[in-house]
């Protein structure tokens, strides 16, 4: 039979699953098709493994034919190129990773695949995770699924615009600064980005290994919450995976907001930023309040050093975690060296981005001797200064309302020449990383060219629930307004 996908959440997929209305196989099939149709519009996906997905899936039909109960089971998903998925590509969009293998699955893979996922393919990003629009791939351009000739966001691109464009039902990403919450609000998605230390980083192509976390992007937030109750937990192959229990989030959302106290950061509403964003997001501000929540003024009054402190931090550790792309064990090795040394330095010039080489060189600049007290030392000074403005302000608050980004989504090239103002881009996102609290990002809203707004709602580490749950009465009241 013939499925319809353009709308439907990985809820709704399971309850006509689980009712005998189609079969995982029709499914599957079905968001194969959208991707061939869409895809080469889009440029979602990188690759898409057809016969293994389908394989899958006619597996999952038999397992609840028996009587499987996997919560997600025949459940297709996309995944960022960055998760290591055993038999799939793991490129990180990145010309020195072509070819390449994985050999594994990463730890939030295998406990998807243990409820019953079946995996799509490869979402396209910016190259190792390192950009804001997906331009920096090595590969093809995202396009936004709202107004095509303009940027999906990033670093994961591919999968927002893929959940957003039809082409998949929820999609994983990855957060280092912002990079699932950004695209989400770009491309109209669900984007979530939970506590540092909550889902284990095991299997995940390090970019900044402090700032890293593996998240969802989805058509609701329920789904959000039920793929964070899957992924989540302790993992003794990730010693910064923090063993805590995990809260059956999908079974705690609320439909009000009575009696709960929302902060609003006086520093998140600047100077500059869009009136389009501004508007949206203080209509939301009002729904909330609509909905029972009491709203009061807090400041994170460090927010001004943010950029400055993320963009070393993130640049010193990817300058470390980089250095083991060199041509030697895996990947692209160049042609013509003449010893060793020769051998990394033109594997690694024609392997890696512009971008990426960038941040490198601006990672080894800041750890280097001399000036390793005056920048990173800093830097991370800063971020213990960031760190307790959260716990200031989640002494007064249940949960932060903010704007995801200063600007909606731009046009394809607006600012590829301009690495600075991307950066600034980043503004109302990199706090959190730098933090290690957990966000969301949750429509709001549209400018009059139908570009979307996202609404972030930032709680405590280890606060997800209370995220959730600001976010689902949210999405639910605009429901109402259908």
């Amino acid at each position: 039979m013939a499925v319809a996908i353009e709308n439907l959440t990985v809820t709704d997929a399971l309850e006509k699953l689980n009712a005998g209305i189609f079969t995982s196989v029709e499914l599957t099939q079905a968001v194969i098709d959208a991707i061939r149709e869409k895809d080469p519009d889009l440029c979602a996906y990188l690759s898409v493994d057809t016969d293994q997905a389908l394989a899958r899936a006619a597996e999952a039909d038999q397992e609840r034919a028996s009587g499987g109960q996997g919560r997600l089971l025949g459940v297709p998903l996309a995944v960022k190129d960055v998760l290591n998925v055993k038999g799939q590509p793991c490129t990180c969009a990145s010309r020195l990773l072509r070819g390449y293998t994985s050999p594994y699955d990463a730890t939030a893979i295998a406990r998807l695949r243990a409820e019953g996922a079946v995996f799509l393919g490869r979402t396209n990003m910016d190259e190792f995770a390192m950009g804001s629009t997906t331009e920096n791939s090595a590969f093809k351009q995202t396009r936004n699924p709202a107004a095509l000739d303009y940027v999906p966001g990033g670093s994961s691109g591919g999968s927002a615009a893929a959940v957003a464009g039809g082409e998949a039902l929820a999609a994983l990403g990855t957060d280092t600064g912002g990079s699932i919450r950004q695209p989400a609000s770009f491309c109209g998605c669900v984007g979530l980005k939970p506590t540092y230390g909550r889902i284990s980083r095991y299997g995940l192509t390090a970019f900044a290994s402090s700032l890293d976390q593996i998240g969802s992007m989805t058509r609701s937030v329920r789904d959000a919450a039920l793929l964070l109750e899957v992924m989540s937990g302790h993992d003794r192959m990730d010693s910064t995976s923090v063993d805590v229990s995990v809260p059956a989030y999908s079974e705690k959302l609320r439909d009000d907001l009575q009696g709960v106290r929302l902060g609003l950061p006086k520093e998140y509403f600047i100077e500059g930023m869009d009136p389009a964003v501004e508007q949206a997001v203080r209509a939301a501000v009002a729904r909330c309040r609509d909905l029972g929540a009491e709203v009061v003024d807090v400041s994170l009054p460090h927010t001004d050093y943010a950029i400055a402190t993320y963009y070393i931090i993130a640049t010193a550790e990817a300058s470390a975690n980089l250095a083991r792309f060199d041509g030697v064990r895996y990947g692209t090795r160049a042609e013509g060296a003449t010893d060793p040394i020769d051998m990394y330095g033109k594997t690694r010039a024609a392997g890696f981005g512009d971008e990426v080489k960038r941040r490198i060189i601006l990672g080894t600049y800041v750890l280097s001797s001399g000036y390793y007290d005056a920048y990173y030392l800093s830097a991370q000074k800063m971020r213990t200064l960031i760190r307790a403005d959260f716990e200031k302000a989640f002494e007064e608050c249940d949960a932060l309302l903010t704007p995801v980004a200063p600007t909606p989504a731009y046009r394809i090239g607006e600012k590829a020449t301009d690495p600075l103002q991307m950066y600034l881009g980043d503004v109302f996102t990199v706090t959190a990383n730098l933090a290690g609290i957990c966000g969301i990002s949750v429509p709001c809203g549209a400018t009059s060219d139908g570009l979307p707004v996202g609404l972030q709602i930032l709680g405590p580490a280890f606060g997800e629930e209370s995220i959730l749950g600001v976010g689902h009465a949210f999405e639910q009241s605009l429901h109402g307004d259908d």
